[in-house]
Parts: C-alpha cells; structure tokens; sequence
C-alpha cells in the first residue's frame, strides 16, 4: 500500500470516527515503509506511543481494515508498532486530549501535527506571545509565563496564573504551549482544561482504564490545566489531581495552572491540593486599566487590516472604547470586531457618535459593571490591609470594618446575589453579607470618616 493510499484512508476514517476522535487517534498514525507490508496480509502502522497504539488496537483497528478494504486494499489484520526515539534522550510525543472543552477553536487553529509533542488541536493560533499586549496589570504573569517558555529547566512548579474573566490567563496558557513548540518540538505537552481531565478520568473509571489515564497524564514534560477551579468538590477528580500533580513534581516535569481566583480563595478544594499549588509562583492578573486596553485596541486594529482591509475610525474612538469598556478584554476586542465590520459593510469612516449607536447594547452592558473582585481589592488597597485578610477568617476590628464595607460596596454596585457575594468573601453565608450590609448603613449616617471612605471609593470604582 503506498503512503499516498494510507493518507486516502485516513481521510475516510476522519468521516467516520469523527473530528475529534480522528485528531486524537487516527492522525498520529503512519505508514510503515511500503517494503514492510509483505504479502502476509497484514498493514503495518506506526504510532508515537504505546498508548495510543494499545488504544487504537482495542477501538479503531476493524473500522481500520473495513476502510482499507473498500478502498481496494484488502487485509487481515493490523499491526500497530511504536516509533522508535529520533534521537537519544527524546520521547515519542503524547497524543492530543479527545475533545476541547473550554477551548474556543475554529478554522484558525490548525490541528494537532503527527510528529509534534502538543496537543495543538486544543490551541488557538491567535493566542502568542506576539500577540499579547504587557502593561502594568499583567507584566509579572506575563515574564513567568516567558521564564517558562523559554527555560529547559522547570523553574516555577507549578506555575498559577490566576484573575477574572477576560483577563488574559488562557492566552498565556497557549502562548506557553506555542513557545515550548518552537523552542523545544521534541518535548510532551499536554494542554486540558479542568473539566477535561474530569471527563476523561471518569471515562476511565467507567472503562476500567484508570492505568491508561495515568500512563498519558504522569508521562508528559509539561502539564497545562486551565481553569482548575472547577475540580473543586470532585472528590475523586481531586484525589487523582493529586496524585498526578506529585508524580510529576517528583519527576521534574513543569505544570502550569489557571483559575479565576488565588488558590486561598478555591472553596471546596482539598486543603493538601492548595497547598501544592501554593508552593510554586502563584501570580495574579489584574483588571486592565486604561492605558493597557488601548494598547490592546491600537494592536487590533492593526491585525484587523488583514480582514476588513483598511478600517477608518475616527478620532477619539478608540479612546471611548478604552474608558467605557472595562471589565472585559474579550467584549472589548468584540467592540473593536464590530466596528471594523461595519465600516468594511458601508464604506464610512467609523465617527464618535456612529461607534456609540452601533455599540449601544455594549455600552449598556458595561455601566456599572464593577466586579466583586474589584471593590475587594480596591478596598484592601484604601484600609491598607491584605486581600488574603479581608476574604478570609480574621475578625479583628482592623479588618472587619473594612470587610463589611466590601460587602456593602459589592451589595450596591454589583447585580450578584447575597449568597454569590458571600461565596466571593471565604464562602460566608448570605446572613453575614446581610448583615455586614446592615452594619454599614447604619453607621454611615453617624461616622463621618466612614461615609468619606463610602464616598471615595465609590469615585475609584467608577472610574
């Protein structure tokens, strides 16, 4: 059978196994040389692992001879072999995740190539460090994520970046897996979010191959788990984290952790698991400020060229969208996307008062959008206390007052529930937020310096 067949195969194999199952199975596989396909009816492949070829053997390798024979290449069986190391001290690559839950892909993101360690059928082209915009809200999350791109060392283990939605954590995360592709192609890298690893492992409790599982998770050069939050209250998702998160520490391979808040702040995550989170660089995200959302619209309107031709907005444009648009980098490049669209549609150059009607839902949308998160720690940062104080247990004065005054802040300014803003501070009950509430207003009429206080921080979160 020539190479040219096997690559006719395996297309009509994508039509069947689907997609997913194709990029994780299927593609990976090769063609022995054509000289060690005898006359014994038997069709030798080559996969990059032992567990990819086991797996393929037990699930694809009948639809594997079915196919080969309607296409006019009868067989009695297949043999599946494993590539030998193209050079001393390098491991076959490990084979991409079945599905790409919590990853946004689309035609931009290619698929995951034979030879390569990554599990690039997960990863968005878009998300490089070229393509990142630094400033004074990320520059620390954003040279940790550089530091462990680039080193052949593990450096920090793991490494967490963590902060709110929009905020640049997934972007970091590719571009990390992009970087380890160039520098070091032939190391194994395996990206999943949270609720991926949860899925599979629970499919291999259900198909009793939990080895299986922990033969792909524990021999990888670089783990990347995104949003590990929601394996909080997974027991047994949890307890395996666990096991892997050691193994690989043991053996000196990297990992790289995200999630929307400070491990400290994870409610119903195993207290041994955040202490091993908290044992590498934990580093936190910041909302944008003004200066650094600019530079993100300048940047995009630049790569926007490339789509919509030559888009002409006005002056002071993209300084309006930089105020107005605070809370998140995706809404705010979707208000960039908008307007670069309607100026390719009608032929206008996009003015002040035109981007204001176009994007009069947005704008809406983004008044008063403060974030819990945010009044936490602006709060912090006036009362000069530690954020890890004022979400956590402590009752000293010092810092109950200034706590009650979040949760009045976060009451007002928020549209969340009393039971989700008390999650937001250690997992307090609703009563505690109502009564923080309660304790504040009564006070404001009489304490002077509290209403002061009320009044200036309003002025900082709404700016």
């Amino acid at each position: 059978m020539k190479d040219v067949a096997w690559e006719t195969v395996k297309q009509d194999l994508r039509g069947i196994v689907g997609e997913n199952n194709y990029v994780t199975w299927i593609a990976p596989l090769r063609q022995c040389d054509a000289r060690d396909n005898g006359p014994d009816g038997c069709v030798r492949l080559v996969a990059p692992t032992n567990f990819l070829a086991n797996w393929v053997k037990r699930n694809y390798a009948s639809q594997i001879l079915h196919v080969l024979t309607a296409a006019g290449h009868p067989a009695e069986r297949v043999e599946i072999t494993v590539a030998a190391p193209t050079r001393q001290g390098a491991r076959p690559p490990a084979p991409a995740p079945d599905m790409q839950a919590g990853v946004a892909t689309d035609a931009r993101a290619r698929p995951a190539a034979e030879d390569d360690g990554l599990t690039t059928s997960a990863l968005d082209q878009r998300f490089t460090f070229d393509n990142f915009v630094v400033g004074k809200p990320n520059a620390l999350a954003h040279a940790a994520a550089r530091r462990v791109a680039e080193s052949a060392q593990v450096t920090f283990n793991p490494l967490f970046l963590y902060g709110g939605v929009g905020l640049g954590k997934t972007h970091l995360m590719h571009a990390i897996a992009w970087e380890l592709q160039q520098k070091q192609p032939q190391a194994r890298v395996l990206y999943v979010s949270a609720e991926q690893f949860m899925y599979r492992f629970v499919r291999a409790l259900r198909d009793r191959q939990v080895m299986d599982f922990k033969s792909l998770f524990r021999s990888v050069d670089v783990l990347m788990v995104d949003d590990v939050q929601f394996i909080a209250g997974k027991e047994s998702t949890q307890e395996e984290f666990f096991h892997t998160f050691n193994a690989l520490v043991d053996q000196g391979r990297q990992i790289v952790i995200s999630a929307d808040r400070a491990p400290g702040e994870i409610k119903d995550l195993e207290d041994r698991i955040r202490s091993r989170l908290q044992c590498g660089l934990v580093v936190d995200l910041h909302p944008t400020d003004y200066e650094l959302r600019l530079g993100i619209l300048q940047k995009k309107v630049i790569a926007a060229r490339e789509t919509y031709g030559d888009p002409v907005i006005g002056d002071g444009v993209l300084e309006f969208l930089a105020h107005r648009i605070t809370t998140n980098i995706r809404v705010l490049e979707g208000a960039l996307t908008r307007l670069c669209a309607l100026a390719s549609l009608v032929g206008r150059e996009i003015t002040l008062d035109l981007a204001q009607d176009a994007l009069a839902d947005i704008l809406r949308s983004s008044d008063r959008r403060v974030t819990v998160e945010e009044i936490q720690r602006k709060v912090a940062e006036h009362y000069s206390i530690r954020l890890s104080d004022l979400i956590g247990p402590k009752r000293l004065r010092t810092i109950a007052r200034p706590r009650q005054v979040a949760m009045y802040l976060a009451k007002q300014m928020t549209t969340r529930s009393l039971p989700d803003i008390g999650r937001r501070f250690g997992g307090r009950d609703h009563t505690t937020i109502m009564h923080g509430v309660r304790k504040v207003e009564e006070l404001r009429g009489t304490d002077t310096q509290l209403a002061e206080d009320l009044e200036l921080l309003r002025r900082l979160l709404d700016n």
